[in-house]
């Protein structure tokens, strides 16, 4: 069976404005160009969102509604034709040590399992270094977006990774390049 090349997605600052920890999907900003963008995308990749959530671990949000938030941006993305196959998400703080918060890659290696994702062929795209650190943890490309906390992050990038301003500009990147 042919393993299928993915997109993997960051949430905050990527595919929706970093408003903090969202506990309400009334603060759910989506970005401008985020529909187009992934409409280009899903035509020749599986879409996926991995995001660190340590606001659970830090009381600050419930995993309720974090879920429900995540629930919210695949149905919104739904409604504008876009399928996102699975959304995983961190809880822990980075002192917690756990194995799934970015940049361990093992959100991205449940993926490959659970859906026959080929991962040399696959892209993460996010706006913090643990997003394409994650990316090179796995052999995934990774994307830098400059976007959310990108450009004030960008000197703690310590990989190789292909940088641009937003997800729109990493589509149409992605697009002229397979």
């Amino acid at each position: 069976m042919a393993k299928h090349p993915a997109i993997f997605l960051d949430r905050d600052g990527t595919i929706i404005k970093d408003n903090g920890y969202i506990s309400n999907t009334a603060d759910v900003v989506f970005f401008p160009f985020t529909f187009k963008a992934l409409e280009l995308l899903q035509k020749h990749f599986l879409l996926f969102i991995i995001t660190n959530q340590s606001g659970i671990s830090k009381g600050l949000v419930s995993e309720t509604e974090v879920q429900d938030v995540n629930k919210y941006i695949s149905e919104t993305l739904k409604t504008h034709g876009i399928t996102i196959l699975d959304t995983f998400y961190c809880p822990h703080k980075t002192e917690d040590n756990c194995e799934c918060k970015k940049p361990k890659p093992y959100f991205l290696n449940k993926a490959a399992q659970m859906y026959n994702v080929d991962l040399t062929k696959s892209f993460i795209i996010g706006d913090h270094p643990s997003d394409a650190e994650c990316g090179i943890n796995t052999g995934v490309t990774p994307i830098y977006l400059l976007s959310g906390h990108g450009n004030k992050h960008k000197h703690e990038l310590t990989v190789n990774s292909m940088i641009c301003n937003n997800l729109s500009d990493a589509s149409k990147y992605l697009i002229t390049t397979i």
